[in-house]
Protein backbone atom coordinates (compact mmCIF):
# COMPACT_ATOMS: atom_id res chain seq x y z
CA UNK A 1 0.00 0.00 0.00
CA UNK A 2 1.69 3.18 -1.15
CA UNK A 3 1.48 6.38 0.86
CA UNK A 4 -0.23 8.10 -2.09
CA UNK A 5 -3.15 5.65 -2.06
CA UNK A 6 -4.03 5.99 1.62
CA UNK A 7 -6.14 9.11 1.05
CA UNK A 8 -8.48 7.15 -1.19
CA UNK A 9 -8.36 3.87 0.68
CA UNK A 10 -11.12 1.44 -0.21
CA UNK A 11 -12.52 -0.18 2.94
CA UNK A 12 -13.45 -3.80 3.45
CA UNK A 13 -17.19 -3.95 4.10
CA UNK A 14 -18.78 -6.43 6.49
CA UNK A 15 -22.50 -6.34 5.77
CA UNK A 16 -24.98 -6.62 8.62
CA UNK A 17 -28.75 -6.44 8.92
CA UNK A 18 -28.39 -3.12 10.73
CA UNK A 19 -25.43 -0.77 10.58
CA UNK A 20 -22.68 -1.55 8.04
CA UNK A 21 -19.15 -2.12 9.26
CA UNK A 22 -16.15 -0.82 7.31
CA UNK A 23 -12.58 -1.94 7.95
CA UNK A 24 -9.67 0.29 6.92
CA UNK A 25 -6.10 -1.04 6.84
CA UNK A 26 -4.39 2.25 7.68
CA UNK A 27 -0.99 0.64 8.27
CA UNK A 28 0.09 -2.74 6.89
CA UNK A 29 3.81 -2.90 7.72
CA UNK A 30 5.60 -4.66 10.49
CA UNK A 31 8.76 -3.16 12.03
CA UNK A 32 9.12 0.12 10.09
CA UNK A 33 7.57 2.33 7.42
CA UNK A 34 8.46 1.99 3.73
CA UNK A 35 7.07 3.34 0.47
CA UNK A 36 4.68 0.36 0.53
CA UNK A 37 3.00 1.30 3.79
CA UNK A 38 3.12 2.52 7.35
CA UNK A 39 3.42 0.46 10.52
CA UNK A 40 0.38 -1.44 11.65
CA UNK A 41 -3.00 0.11 12.39
CA UNK A 42 -6.48 -1.27 11.67
CA UNK A 43 -9.61 0.86 11.95
CA UNK A 44 -13.11 -0.64 12.28
CA UNK A 45 -15.80 1.95 11.58
CA UNK A 46 -19.38 1.61 12.80
CA UNK A 47 -22.13 4.22 12.69
CA UNK A 48 -22.11 4.43 16.48
CA UNK A 49 -18.49 3.89 17.52
CA UNK A 50 -14.86 3.53 16.41
CA UNK A 51 -12.58 0.55 17.06
CA UNK A 52 -8.84 0.90 16.45
CA UNK A 53 -6.48 -2.05 16.76
CA UNK A 54 -2.84 -1.11 17.30
CA UNK A 55 -1.25 2.26 16.78
CA UNK A 56 1.62 2.18 14.36
CA UNK A 57 2.22 5.25 12.22
CA UNK A 58 -0.72 4.24 10.03
CA UNK A 59 -2.92 5.85 12.67
CA UNK A 60 -1.98 9.25 11.24
CA UNK A 61 -4.60 8.70 8.52
CA UNK A 62 -7.41 8.15 10.99
CA UNK A 63 -8.76 11.67 10.61
CA UNK A 64 -9.43 10.98 6.93
CA UNK A 65 -12.02 8.31 7.74
CA UNK A 66 -12.97 8.51 11.42
CA UNK A 67 -16.12 10.06 12.91
CA UNK A 68 -14.61 11.71 15.98
CA UNK A 69 -18.07 12.47 17.40
CA UNK A 70 -18.51 8.79 18.26
CA UNK A 71 -17.06 6.92 21.26
CA UNK A 72 -13.64 5.51 20.37
CA UNK A 73 -11.78 2.44 21.61
CA UNK A 74 -8.14 1.53 20.97
CA UNK A 75 -7.06 -2.08 21.54
CA UNK A 76 -3.32 -2.74 21.68
CA UNK A 77 -2.05 -6.24 20.93
CA UNK A 78 1.29 -5.60 22.65
CA UNK A 79 3.91 -2.95 23.25
CA UNK A 80 6.45 -3.53 20.50
CA UNK A 81 7.31 -0.15 19.02
CA UNK A 82 5.78 -0.75 15.58
CA UNK A 83 2.43 -1.26 17.33
CA UNK A 84 2.55 1.79 19.61
CA UNK A 85 4.76 4.42 17.89
CA UNK A 86 1.64 6.16 16.58
CA UNK A 87 0.52 6.92 20.13
CA UNK A 88 2.86 9.88 19.79
CA UNK A 89 0.23 11.32 17.42
CA UNK A 90 -2.73 11.18 19.80
CA UNK A 91 -2.51 14.92 20.45
CA UNK A 92 -3.29 15.49 16.77
CA UNK A 93 -6.82 14.07 17.10
CA UNK A 94 -10.00 15.33 18.73
CA UNK A 95 -11.97 12.43 20.11
CA UNK A 96 -15.10 14.32 21.18
CA UNK A 97 -16.25 11.53 23.52
CA UNK A 98 -12.80 10.57 24.66
CA UNK A 99 -10.60 7.57 23.95
CA UNK A 100 -10.40 4.34 25.91
CA UNK A 101 -7.20 2.32 25.47
CA UNK A 102 -7.06 -1.39 26.29
CA UNK A 103 -3.90 -3.35 26.96
CA UNK A 104 -2.96 -6.73 28.41
CA UNK A 105 -2.99 -6.99 32.20
CA UNK A 106 0.37 -6.01 33.67
CA UNK A 107 1.31 -3.59 30.88
CA UNK A 108 -0.59 -0.47 31.97
CA UNK A 109 2.31 1.03 33.92
CA UNK A 110 4.70 0.52 31.01
CA UNK A 111 2.25 2.11 28.59
CA UNK A 112 1.72 5.10 30.88
CA UNK A 113 5.48 5.51 31.04
CA UNK A 114 5.60 5.64 27.25
CA UNK A 115 2.75 8.18 27.24
CA UNK A 116 4.65 10.61 29.44
CA UNK A 117 6.42 13.92 28.92
CA UNK A 118 9.76 12.13 28.54
CA UNK A 119 8.55 10.74 25.21
CA UNK A 120 5.41 12.55 24.03
CA UNK A 121 2.43 14.63 25.16
CA UNK A 122 1.41 13.16 28.55
CA UNK A 123 -1.91 11.35 28.57
CA UNK A 124 -3.40 13.83 31.06
CA UNK A 125 -2.58 16.76 28.75
CA UNK A 126 -4.30 15.41 25.65
CA UNK A 127 -7.13 17.64 24.34
CA UNK A 128 -9.72 15.01 25.33
CA UNK A 129 -10.26 12.45 28.07
CA UNK A 130 -8.09 9.36 27.64
CA UNK A 131 -8.15 6.33 29.93
CA UNK A 132 -6.19 3.06 29.98
CA UNK A 133 -7.73 -0.27 30.98
CA UNK A 134 -6.16 -3.67 31.45
CA UNK A 135 -7.61 -6.91 30.07
CA UNK A 136 -7.18 -10.41 31.46
CA UNK A 137 -7.04 -13.43 29.20
CA UNK A 138 -10.54 -14.40 28.08
CA UNK A 139 -11.89 -11.03 29.26
CA UNK A 140 -15.44 -10.09 28.34
CA UNK A 141 -15.78 -6.33 28.97
CA UNK A 142 -19.48 -5.60 29.43
CA UNK A 143 -19.55 -1.81 29.34
CA UNK A 144 -18.88 -1.47 25.61
CA UNK A 145 -21.35 -1.04 22.71
CA UNK A 146 -20.02 -4.27 21.18
CA UNK A 147 -18.75 -7.62 22.46
CA UNK A 148 -15.06 -8.43 22.54
CA UNK A 149 -13.08 -11.44 23.73
CA UNK A 150 -9.29 -11.48 24.05
CA UNK A 151 -6.75 -14.23 24.57
CA UNK A 152 -2.97 -14.59 24.77
CA UNK A 153 -1.10 -15.47 21.59
CA UNK A 154 2.36 -16.92 20.95
CA UNK A 155 5.11 -14.34 20.51
CA UNK A 156 8.39 -13.20 22.05
CA UNK A 157 6.46 -10.95 24.50
CA UNK A 158 2.90 -11.00 25.92
CA UNK A 159 0.38 -10.43 23.09
CA UNK A 160 -3.41 -10.34 22.96
CA UNK A 161 -5.55 -11.33 20.01
CA UNK A 162 -9.10 -9.99 19.72
CA UNK A 163 -12.49 -11.27 18.61
CA UNK A 164 -15.09 -8.53 18.08
CA UNK A 165 -18.81 -9.34 17.87
CA UNK A 166 -20.51 -6.38 16.18
CA UNK A 167 -24.16 -6.71 15.17
CA UNK A 168 -23.72 -10.51 15.24
CA UNK A 169 -20.78 -10.30 12.83
CA UNK A 170 -17.40 -11.57 13.99
CA UNK A 171 -14.19 -9.72 13.17
CA UNK A 172 -11.04 -11.36 14.53
CA UNK A 173 -7.72 -9.52 14.64
CA UNK A 174 -4.69 -11.74 15.14
CA UNK A 175 -1.41 -9.86 15.38
CA UNK A 176 2.17 -10.97 16.12
CA UNK A 177 1.94 -14.67 16.85
CA UNK A 178 2.94 -18.13 15.80
CA UNK A 179 0.24 -20.64 15.00
CA UNK A 180 -1.53 -21.55 18.28
CA UNK A 181 -4.80 -22.82 19.73
CA UNK A 182 -5.93 -19.41 21.00
CA UNK A 183 -5.55 -17.93 17.52
CA UNK A 184 -7.88 -20.64 16.23
CA UNK A 185 -10.40 -20.10 19.03
CA UNK A 186 -10.52 -16.34 18.49
CA UNK A 187 -10.97 -16.84 14.74
CA UNK A 188 -13.65 -19.55 14.92
CA UNK A 189 -16.19 -18.97 12.10
CA UNK A 190 -15.20 -15.30 11.86
CA UNK A 191 -16.90 -13.30 9.15
CA UNK A 192 -13.57 -11.53 8.70
CA UNK A 193 -10.20 -12.71 9.96
CA UNK A 194 -7.44 -10.11 9.84
CA UNK A 195 -4.17 -11.93 10.40
CA UNK A 196 -0.55 -10.87 10.44
CA UNK A 197 1.76 -12.32 7.79
CA UNK A 198 5.19 -11.12 8.81
CA UNK A 199 7.23 -13.96 7.36
CA UNK A 200 7.62 -15.09 3.78
CA UNK A 201 5.90 -18.31 2.63
CA UNK A 202 7.40 -21.28 4.43
CA UNK A 203 9.54 -19.15 6.77
CA UNK A 204 9.35 -19.66 10.55
CA UNK A 205 11.36 -18.71 13.64
CA UNK A 206 10.57 -20.49 16.91
CA UNK A 207 12.46 -17.84 18.90
CA UNK A 208 10.42 -14.99 17.40
CA UNK A 209 7.06 -16.52 16.36
CA UNK A 210 5.06 -14.96 13.53
CA UNK A 211 2.66 -16.19 10.87
CA UNK A 212 3.44 -16.55 7.19
CA UNK A 213 0.84 -16.87 4.38
CA UNK A 214 0.79 -20.67 4.71
CA UNK A 215 0.18 -20.57 8.46
CA UNK A 216 -2.44 -17.83 8.10
CA UNK A 217 -4.23 -20.03 5.57
CA UNK A 218 -3.98 -22.99 7.94
CA UNK A 219 -5.45 -20.83 10.71
CA UNK A 220 -8.33 -19.63 8.54
CA UNK A 221 -9.24 -23.15 7.39
CA UNK A 222 -8.96 -24.66 10.88
CA UNK A 223 -11.15 -21.89 12.30
CA UNK A 224 -13.56 -22.02 9.34
CA UNK A 225 -13.26 -18.27 8.90
CA UNK A 226 -15.29 -16.90 6.00
CA UNK A 227 -12.77 -14.34 4.77
CA UNK A 228 -9.05 -13.86 5.42
CA UNK A 229 -7.13 -10.60 5.06
CA UNK A 230 -3.35 -10.54 5.46
CA UNK A 231 -1.50 -7.56 6.94
CA UNK A 232 1.60 -6.69 9.03
CA UNK A 233 4.09 -7.61 6.29
CA UNK A 234 7.66 -7.44 7.62
CA UNK A 235 9.22 -4.38 6.00
CA UNK A 236 12.57 -6.08 5.51
CA UNK A 237 11.07 -9.15 3.84
CA UNK A 238 8.19 -7.92 1.70
CA UNK A 239 10.11 -5.46 -0.43
CA UNK A 240 7.71 -5.15 -3.38
CA UNK A 241 3.98 -4.80 -3.87
CA UNK A 242 4.10 -7.90 -6.06
CA UNK A 243 5.26 -10.01 -3.12
CA UNK A 244 2.24 -8.87 -1.12
CA UNK A 245 -0.14 -9.46 -4.01
CA UNK A 246 1.17 -13.00 -4.45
Amino acid sequence: MKYSSIKNLKPIEVKTAAHPIFVYLLGTNGWYDTELGNTICTYIKHDNFNIIVDSGFGIQYLEKYCNFNNPSYLFLSHLHIDHICGLHLLAKFRFKKGLKIFVKKGLKSKLKRFLSKDYTVPINLLPYKCQIYELNDNSYPTNLPFKVVCASLKHSVPVLGYRFDINSKIISVIMDTGYCDNAVKLSRQADLLIAESSYLPGEENKNWPHLNPNLAKKLAFKAQAKKLILTHFAADKYLTAKQREL
